[in-house]
């Protein structure tokens, strides 16, 4: 369940966490364009997941079995690219508006007019930031993906659903953060916030969860077949 063994990688991580902690605490940058570039982290990631299963589906396997309420079938892997963009879009799409919501940073509630001004909201500290964590995450994972061989055994299934729960704590918190931006507290709750998303990823391992979800789901779909 824990990570115990640092490497090169998790000390990025931390350097490329600690530049925001550092820009608001001792070079003055806005606390809110640093949250929006954490929220926008998701889409990072999310774009990261798609490159690597379609990494999968050019070079291991054009098609992978699909698990839908106890029945399989074997689908395409443009397939479960084409479901997670629309399944994650959605997700993405729902935690963005309630960042904004909470945060108030964008007066105007309408659509387009949100993510229109995004890149006027992160300035150039928040634009710097962004690319920092687009160069981060994507050589990172690519690397990782396919220096481990983890591309040639990990299934479609399972590829797509990684990024669901790591997003999930990391997004809470940022929402969380959210609100105490509007209480002025961002400084401090960005301190707070820091720590705990370099804890969450160094120390636990969002991989195993996944893997003993998923045996436990098969587990019980196998007693299920035999009753």
């Amino acid at each position: 369940m824990f990570k115990r063994k640092l490497t090169i990688p998790d000390f990025l991580l931390i350097v490329v966490n600690l530049i925001p902690l550092y820009g608001v605490w001792f070079e003055g940058w806005d606390a809110q364009p640093v949250f929006l570039v954490y929220c926008m982290e998701t889409v990072i990631i999310g774009l990261v997941n798609v490159i690597k299963m379609a990494c999968i589906t050019i070079f291991v396997r054009q098609k992978d079995v699909w698990e839908n309420g106890g029945s399989n079938s074997m689908q395409s892997g443009w397939f479960f690219i084409f479901f997670f963009i629309i399944h994650y879009g959605f997700f993405v799409f729902i935690q963005t508006q309630i960042f904004f919501a909470v945060s108030k940073m964008i007066p105007d509630r309408s659509f387009l007019m949100s993510y229109s001004k995004i890149p006027e909201l992160l300035g150039d500290n928040g634009k710097l930031m962004l690319l920092i964590f687009i160069a981060y995450y994507t050589v990172q994972s690519i690397f990782s993906f396919f220096s481990s061989g983890n591309y040639k055994t990990i299934s479609l299934g399972r590829q797509m659903f990684e990024p669901y729960m790591r997003i999930f704590v990391q997004q809470f918190v940022v929402i969380l953060g959210s609100i105490f931006l509007t209480f002025g507290a961002g400084k401090i709750f960005i301190l707070v916030f820091v720590i705990a998303k370099i804890f969450f990823e160094l120390f636990i391992n969002f991989e195993r969860f996944l893997a003993i979800t998923e045996k436990r789901q098969r587990l019980k779909e196998e007693r299920e077949k035999k009753n």
